[in-house]
């Protein structure tokens, strides 16, 4: 597949994807987290173009939603899924179910939708997904006890873009590897040519290491699992919440959650290794060995201060004191009055030192030298001695941290796969338990979706027991309706009787079922319609100039109209009504010439039917009466039925109340 033949991919977001590891497959599957990951494409973008893949795997160029109001009832439709989601990620992804004319995006759509339908929107899974993200990359992580060395240009560029992690140094024989070996912990030679080297240090020849990243720079995998820590556990716990629902009987999880979270333990949020001790004992005494070494210098000079004030020297031991802040030479005077007392002050500081630091034996020897060589007072270190001390020290933690990381690396490596899918499958969860609990919130089912050419009675919509979630009222306050039309038809009623509601609900039945979604109905069945024309109710009489962009929007709407769906709503407001009515019927002629199905709402129902050519279905709201005061009516039109006004209402009230003859004259003329 091309990416640029994508609807809205040009040739730079394309570029842009083919840093995925598999772009084309990654574009296909509708993952808005994955097609996200590609550089600077964020999740809006991301769903946008999946939906653009979809358009192209079904050869849906049309666009089902072809006037503002149309789009604005989409909007409100994605709006009422959208608040039923938990994560950013469902709200985006729920963007790639859009209005379709398409059949067989519709049986995709439909197929996903009465899966999720089945899903239980269980609190705990709920609270669980608070916490799932997608996985984010983080950023270049620099490792600094550990170099590449090459001979070989060509190696050395590949290095460059393929570790950016490590230093890429350039040998040209041993001895410059053995001078790598003192700066780093660790050399890793790249050369075939340098098999079998012998230099001190550690130093390994490894040709393959840029083909195993996770050997060589395990800290990146660490730094994503680190940094993803917060995601996969929650997502961990989606599957364990909705794997209680099901009594254990679930799927199993893409992975293995305990050695996902054993593997965890051991890893800090920096990415650092945690939990082994010898690693924690070596990181010590490098943080301390400072601090362990002037208190030790402290215990030999406590020592020779008590050995001086209780021993009996030729000089007394308060005029010794007293020569020694003086400046007297000490080294001599110890070593012939307190030679065996500067020898035991020297084995306490070293005691002190191999005790603070829990240094083990082959460290015990480099402690050794730190205190020693002439006598002195106060006590002195060697400060080669703690250097190449804390050099030893640090080189083996470094060792051991990278043996650990490599260990932990390896463990996680065979986990990294398997929990892109557990947090996929947590975000997807999401996307399902919303639209199941839009399902469930407003009663709904799944429509039935003919296609037109099935035969006689395939065209039109039927919806029963129709509510809308839209009304300013609570969903169980709604009243149902049932409204069935093939074909061209006017609807009348009373003012706020509830025709431009019912617009909206067959507005909204058909673009909820034209997204794969269930509707808000006891049954549905409908044509699958090619365009939703939807004209909302004009707010005054237009002028000259905007009628006439009226008329040829309407001109250009009667033309092969075959298969659309047309709502309006009181389109005598914009001109007066003798020239509206004559206006309205033209257009229902033509539509009704085109096998278009359209419904139009107007209080000029009698005058449009009497000025056109053809017959015109006449449904109608009707009135049931005034009770108090207040307009009582069956929101289900009645086919065939031209609705009475509020007006004749009105006054029949009056002339069954009131009597005379003015009310019943007045009677007559409605």
């Amino acid at each position: 597949m091309e990416l640029e033949a994508i609807p809205g991919v040009g040739a730079k977001t394309a570029t842009a994807l083919r840093e995925l590891d598999d772009p084309e497959a990654t574009v296909e599957s509708g993952d808005v987290a994955a097609i996200a990951r590609a550089p600077g494409v964020n999740e809006a973008r991301a769903a946008r173009i999946a939906r653009g893949a979809i358009r192209r795997r079904h050869d849906d160029d049309d666009r089902l939603l072809a006037t503002d109001r149309a789009r604005e009832v989409y909007r409100d439709a994605m709006g009422l899924l959208k608040d039923r989601t938990v994560t950013e990620y469902a709200e985006k992804r729920l963007e790639t179910f859009y209005p379709s004319g398409s059949a067989s995006r519709i049986e995709e759509a439909q197929a996903f939708v009465e899966a999720a339908t089945e899903r239980e929107p269980d609190p705990a899974v709920l609270d669980a997904l608070d916490g799932v993200e997608p996985l984010e990359t983080p950023g270049t992580v620099r490792v600094r006890d550990r170099c590449l060395a090459t001979a070989d240009a060509e190696v050395y560029a590949r290095a460059e873009a393929a570790v950016p992690e490590l230093s890429i140094e350039t040998v040209e024989n041993a001895r410059e590897i053995s001078e790598l070996a003192r700066s780093y912990a660790t050399v890793i030679v790249l050369d075939e040519e340098f098999a079998g080297l012998d230099v001190e240090g550690d130093v390994h020849v490894r040709p393959d290491a840029l083909a195993t990243p996770a050997e060589t720079v395990p800290e990146r995998l660490l730094a994503f699992f680190a940094a993803n820590r917060d995601r996969l556990e929650a997502a961990a716990e989606v599957h364990e919440a909705s794997r209680d629902i099901d009594g254990g009987s679930g799927e199993a999880p893409a992975a293995d959650l305990a050695a996902l979270r054993s593997a965890l333990a051991r890893l800090d949020a920096d990415g650092t290794i945690v939990g082994d001790a010898e690693l924690e004992r070596l990181a010590d005494a490098v943080d301390d060995l400072d601090a362990a070494v002037s208190t030790a210098e402290s215990v030999a000079d406590d020592h020779l201060r008590e050995a001086i004030r209780e021993r009996d020297v030729t000089i007394e031991g308060t005029d010794f004191l007293s020569l020694v802040e003086q400046g007297a030479r000490v080294d001599s005077l110890l070593d012939r009055e307190l030679a065996d007392e500067y020898d035991t002050a020297l084995v306490r500081a070293r005691e002190h030192l191999v005790d603070a630091l829990r240094l083990e034996p082959g460290e015990s020897d480099l402690a050794e030298r730190v205190f020693g060589g002439d006598p002195t007072f106060p006590v002195e270190h060697e400060a080669d001695a703690v250097s190449r001390l804390r050099t030893e020290l640090a080189a083996g933690r470094d060792r051991r941290a990278g043996r650990l990381k490599s260990e932990l690396a390896s463990d996680l490596g065979e986990l990294r796969e398997p929990v892109e899918a557990l947090v996929r499958d947590a975000l997807e969860l999401d996307v399902e338990l919303a639209i199941a609990r839009f399902a469930r919130d407003f009663d709904c089912v799944m429509p039935t979706v003919r296609d037109p050419t099935d035969g006689p009675g395939t065209g039109g919509f039927r919806i029963e027991g129709a509510r809308s979630p839209l009304l300013d009222v609570g969903f169980d306050e709604v009243d149902p309706v049932d409204y069935e039309v093939s074909g061209v038809t006017l609807l009348s009623g009373v003012n706020s009787g509830g025709k431009t509601s019912t617009l909206d609900l067959v507005a909204l039945v058909v673009v909820l079922a034209g997204m794969g979604m269930p509707v808000p109905a006891e049954e549905v069945e409908m044509e699958r319609f090619t365009e939703l024309h939807y004209y909302a109710k004009s707010q005054g009489t237009l002028d000259a100039g905007a009628f006439e962009a009226t008329l040829r929007d309407f001109g250009d709407l009667v033309e092969g109209a075959a298969g659309r769906l047309v709502l309006v709503d009181e389109l005598e407001s914009i001109t007066e009504p003798g020239a509206s009515a004559k206006i309205i019927a033209g257009i229902l002629e033509a539509l009704d010439g085109q096998d278009a199905t359209a419904v139009f709402v107007s209080h000029l129902a009698r005058e449009i039917r009497e000025a056109a050519a053809a017959d015109v279905a006449v449904d109608g709201i009707e009135a049931v009466g005034l009770v108090d005061g207040e307009l009582r009516v069956n929101r289900s039109p009645k086919k065939d039925h031209l609705a009475r006004s509020t007006p004749e209402l009105i006054v029949e009230k009056l002339a069954d109340d009131r009597g005379g003859t003015f009310y019943a004259d007045l009677l007559e003329k409605f």
